[in-house]
């Protein structure tokens, strides 16, 4: 039997034991969790230490994301304090009513049950994962990136530990450590054992395991942002948020990676833009009518258009209305988080209506695209699909519901 077959095996049986689970033992859990995480800080940067000198050579923005720090590990387990103070979604009754029988109907929610997820580089998502998992009632089987397997094999270890210390099942949390593509070829195939696949990564993994999984999926999606600023646009507003959307974290899926500038303020605000960019380090592409009003930016090729950066460079392009924003947006973005900058109440009406992304903003970054910035504790990761969820994967979207009938001994003539 495989690592993969066999942890998949552990985990399934496991989750018969997390779905009845007690709010109580579950939090328990969870603050364990967060005190043991601060006690083996520094086995985990240790642990740390040996993928970062394996990954020397990787481009910088993987190894940016692959980077722990004493506070990151803080981060780490606040955040499994944070989702312990949440409410258990599990047993929560989303609605009931009352049949002209007098047959009564519930419908509940319950845990998902096993969920594979599949993600790469941020080991500190190996921990944001495993806390909404567990505080939703499920097992889960964690298969991350070949540069990341220490660091990920040291925080399962902890959480683990405490699950088992707190009597709930150590095996609810599983860790693939084989690095081979084989293993998550194979764990996309554990239809068996697997209730749910999450894939959390670039577009190259997303894309592999749609064609591949042969279990249910969830798809999270790249992020291709768009930010577009309005002919009523507080341009200084503008200027911070797209700093802000860019530069405070140019590595992750909710940063803005082009900007749509309406056409009759493009001579003010373009050279502003690209002032204040190029400080930064950014490097500045645009479409030919941008490159009209600056001296020394590289040009954007149409293929760019649809491209997620993940880098210090930034897309701009002109267009002639919030309607042409609109249309460039549902053609290329991925449908992950996009925002207006504007005055307009009607322009801004416009396009959160008409804009097909799961997240879309009017006058705030992108950035805050994450289960902790909207207050869910934490994610798995961003859905830009329709089923069964969309937007943040937080703790009630790691359930399903089920049908409670109670009756007096009705029968259906």
């Amino acid at each position: 039997m495989s690592e993969v077959e066999r942890k998949c095996r552990l985990a399934r049986e496991a989750s018969v034991q997390m779905k009845y689970a007690s709010t109580e033992v579950k939090n328990k859990v969870l603050r364990a969790v967060a005190k043991e995480l601060k006690a083996n800080t520094d086995t985990i940067l240790a642990a740390n230490k040996k993928d970062l000198e394996a990954a020397a050579n990787l481009p910088i923005s993987l190894r940016k994301r692959l980077e722990l720090d004493r506070e990151k590990i803080k981060a780490m387990a606040a955040g499994f304090l944070a989702v312990s103070k949440l409410p258990d979604p599990v047993g929560e009754v989303v609605e009931k009513w009352k049949l002209k029988n007098g047959l009564k109907v519930s419908r509940v929610r319950v845990p998902l049950g096993v969920i594979a997820f599949i993600y790469e580089s941020r080991p500190n998502v190996t921990a944001e994962a495993a806390s909404i998992v567990l505080k939703s009632g499920n097992a889960i089987v964690l298969r991350g990136g070949s540069e990341a397997v220490h660091s990920n094999v040291a925080i399962a270890n902890v959480v683990r530990s405490a699950c088992e210390e707190k009597r709930l099942p150590r095996e609810a949390v599983q860790m693939i450590e084989s690095a081979d593509r084989e293993s998550a070829a194979e764990l996309m195939r554990m239809r068996e054992y697997i209730d749910v696949l999450i894939p959390r990564g670039g577009a190259g993994l997303i894309r592999a395991a749609i064609e591949n999984a042969r279990v249910p999926i969830i798809e999270t999606g790249a992020g291709n942002c768009h930010i577009y600023v309005d002919k009523s646009a507080d341009l200084k507003m503008a200027e911070n948020i797209i700093m802000n959307a860019k530069l405070s974290s140019p590595y992750v899926c909710n940063a803005v990676e082009h900007v749509l500038v309406h056409e009759k303020i493009a001579p003010k605000f373009i050279p502003r833009l690209y002032e204040k960019m190029t400080e930064a380090g950014v490097e500045f592409r645009g479409c030919d009518r941008t490159r009209m009003f600056i001296k020394g930016a590289s040009a954007m090729s149409p293929e760019e258009l649809s491209t997620e950066y993940l880098d210090l460079i930034i897309g701009v392009k002109l267009v002639g209305d919030t309607r042409q924003a609109i249309d460039h947006i549902n053609r290329y973005s991925t449908h992950h988080s996009d925002a207006i900058i504007t005055k307009s109440k009607k322009d801004a009406k416009l396009f959160t209506e008409r804009v097909d992304s799961c997240c879309v903003y009017v006058n705030a970054s992108t950035r805050f695209t994450d289960g902790y910035a909207f207050g869910l504790g934490g994610e798995v990761g961003i859905s830009t699909q329709r089923l069964h969820a969309r937007g943040p994967l937080g703790l009630r979207e790691l359930t399903t519901t089920k049908m409670i009938i109670e009756g007096k001994g009705q029968i259906r003539k």
